[in-house]
């Protein structure tokens, strides 16, 4: 199954949440690939070894020069990365919207899946930028599953909404109704505005929103300083107890 991690706002825990769920995966005895598709590179930093050469990222792949497999790097404790670099954000630019550019990704990853023996595709997991350009445009035709991470404040409310209309825009092109699941992140529950937003969420998408609530976690929050997935950095903390209960979620509903 391939999942995106997307909206269109920033601050939200979609490095994060693409973050713990591949480590849960790996915790659960899988061997996710991982997939850095915003030019602010943020999870290709928290890897540590971010490529200093632009054709070494998910760039070369867009250009024609290396395939997704090449590109990927071990990432212990994670499965596999492909890569980001600030070049990336040249993506629109330079290769325009046409059918061919958009489902770049999609076809990349069929060709991953078809290497695999029995055909047996892996989990991928698709970190995503917080506009709609080609890029997310990419991740959204080639995923079985959209996740948007919504924070508990009304800006992040405003954001999902946004992206229910940019999929309502989308969905005839594809042919089909786009899976997806909301989930709330950050939630503190001394704040009244956390109960708000997530009364107003359940009310607006009903049982397209996760059961499981990721709660505002020091060490959710600090991990990545540490270059670490929660799970690593503190598996006994609130937060890697969230993130287990989304991926058992998650598996329950065969989205993983």
């Amino acid at each position: 199954m391939r999942i995106a991690v997307f909206n269109q706002k920033g601050g939200v825990g979609k490095t994060t949440t693409a973050l713990n769920l591949a480590a849960a995966s790996v915790r659960d005895g899988r061997q996710p690939l991982l997939l850095d598709l915003d030019p602010q590179c943020h999870l290709s930093a928290i890897h540590g070894s971010p490529p200093q050469n632009s054709e070494r990222s998910l760039f070369g792949f867009y250009q024609g020069i290396r395939t997704l497999d090449e590109l990927a790097i071990a990432w212990e404790g994670l499965g596999r990365l492909v890569p980001s670099h600030q070049q990336l954000i040249k993506v629109d630019s330079m290769f325009g919207k046409g059918p061919g550019i958009l489902n770049k990704l999609r076809l990349g990853l069929d060709t991953i899946d078809a290497s695999i023996p029995g055909n047996a595709a892996e989990t991928t997991l698709i970190d995503c930028c917080p506009y709609v350009g080609v890029l997310a445009l990419n991740a959204i035709f080639a995923c079985d599953v959209l996740l948007i991470p919504v924070s508990t404040d009304f800006l992040s409310l405003q954001a999902a909404e946004q992206m229910t209309r940019t999929l309502a825009i989308l969905e005839p092109v594809l042919k089909r109704r786009v899976m997806r699941r909301y989930l709330l992140t950050r939630y503190d529950r001394r704040r009244k505005m956390s109960e708000d937003v997530q009364n107003l969420l359940r009310q607006r998408y009903e049982d397209e929103v996760c059961a499981t609530i990721i709660a505002e976690n020091v060490s959710v929050a600090e991990s990545p300083s540490k270059k670490r997935d929660v799970f690593s950095h503190n598996a006994a903390s609130s937060g890697a107890r969230d993130y287990a209960a989304l991926y058992e979620e998650l598996r329950q509903l065969n989205f993983l």
